[in-house]
């Protein structure tokens, strides 16, 4: 499953490492946090996606405190 995201991050550099700590996270197919666009796309399997997310997430909030995200209707 695929979902895209309205992003909040500060800058770019902020976004690079954030993106880079959640594609570690185990489940996760690809991520892409862009900060021009304040979007961030993420992919896991359709089973795990909530858990695998919510985990990507914190990861990515423990790195950059105000890093947050809604989802896109």
């Amino acid at each position: 499953m695929k979902k895209v995201y309205r992003a909040e991050i500060d800058c770019a550099n902020c976004a690079s490492k954030v993106e880079r700590a959640m594609k570690k996270v185990k489940g996760v197919k690809d991520v892409t946090l862009n900060f021009m666009t304040q979007k961030l796309t993420f992919e896991a399997d359709d089973a795990d996606y909530e858990n695998v997310f919510a985990e990507a997430l914190a990861k990515g909030q423990k790195i950059e405190h105000d890093f947050a995200v809604e989802e896109l209707a």
